[in-house]
């Protein structure tokens, strides 16, 4: 390697550009590039669901359950502060105990009207179907997801309200 000293005189200007930190940067921006541009060309294939507002046809052989709030304060209103909850297996009210009994007595004679385990296709399964009130705690309702979970229920759904003004089928 060569080096230059400049012009002979101690006075003249020097002309030579110094490229190193150019280099450095460079540098630099290759090596991001080189990072980010994997990450962005790496996606995975989704097909997202539309949100649409679908009518709910209720089998016969479907549970309909009901959770709320129990009222300890007596005045109407749910307490905040209360974890008590009130289950209903359509307008009777259960505990978990005999939510699970129910549930699994449900099955087992859905299992003897269709002639066994090897009959249960998809149309003829029941549904679990759960009205929550709007200040009920999830962990009442999470209790309930279990407990129907637990006694065989595949499929559970939640039922509400659309807001009002809110789109219909076909509308986002």
């Amino acid at each position: 390697m060569a080096m230059s000293a400049g012009p002979k005189g101690e006075d003249a200007p020097m002309s030579d550009i110094n490229t190193t930190p150019l280099v450095d940067i460079m540098l630099v921006l290759l090596i991001i590039f080189l990072i980010t541009v994997p990450v962005v060309l790496e996606t995975v294939d989704l097909e997202l669901p539309s949100v649409v507002f679908e009518p709910t046809t209720t089998k016969p052989e479907n549970v309909l359950l009901s959770v709320r709030s129990a009222d300890t304060d007596g005045d109407g209103k749910p307490n905040a502060e209360s974890t008590a909850c009130e289950v209903y297996w359509g307008q009777a009210r259960v505990d978990s105990k005999e939510l699970l009994e129910r549930g699994q007595t449900k099955l087992e004679q859905l299992l003897e009207d269709i002639g066994g385990p090897q009959n249960i296709t998809e149309e003829n399964f029941p549904e679990v179907h759960i009205r929550g009130d709007v200040n009920t705690p999830y962990q009442c309702i999470g209790g309930v997801i279990y407990t129907m979970q637990f006694a065989g229920f595949q499929k559970i759904g939640f039922i509400s309200e659309p807001a009002a003004g809110s789109g219909t089928l076909g509308r986002l």
